[in-house]
């Protein structure tokens, strides 16, 4: 069996807990579980959520547009979408007017059910945020933004 050349860590750590990755995807992970058990309780998934935020923001978005903007492949915000619109909070066309492209749009009761969840989601992400002394908020938001551009994001 061969030595295996020791790999230098990217920056000083004990061990795995102590690398940026393992926290933020500790953090991601605690803050997937807050959401979902908030929006269990408006019928929601997290996914479900997510395309109704960006329906509201940029309503007429097509099924690639929202699987990009929820992190899901194409097939899975099929899914997503199919439960929404049989849950009556968005409206899909059949048929494309012209080329391939389905544009998606809330409905008046896909604004309510948005409007009560994301009450519940804001109350979270408030609860997060606090945790982060506030002149170091900005300086957080930048460097996760700088990180994920490090890693072509």
């Amino acid at each position: 069996m061969e030595d295996r050349i020791p790999v230098p860590p990217p920056h000083p750590a004990h061990d795995v807990t102590e690398h940026v990755g393992y926290r933020l995807k500790r953090a991601s992970a605690a803050l997937r579980g807050a959401m979902d058990k908030a929006l269990r309780e408006h019928g929601l998934t997290v996914p479900q959520y997510s395309c109704l935020e960006l329906l509201d923001a940029q309503p007429g978005l097509s099924n690639a547009d929202l699987a990009r903007g929820t992190f899901v492949t194409r097939q899975s915000a099929n899914v997503v979408l199919r439960g929404l619109k049989e849950a009556g909070l968005i409206t899909r066309p059949a048929s494309a007017d012209h080329g391939r492209v389905l544009p998606v749009h809330l409905t008046p009761a896909g604004q309510e059910r948005l409007h009560a969840a994301r009450t519940a989601v804001y109350a979270l992400e408030k609860r997060m945020v606090e945790a982060v002394p506030e002149r170091r908020l900005t300086a957080l938001l930048t460097d996760l933004d700088a990180m994920t551009e490090a890693l072509g994001g």
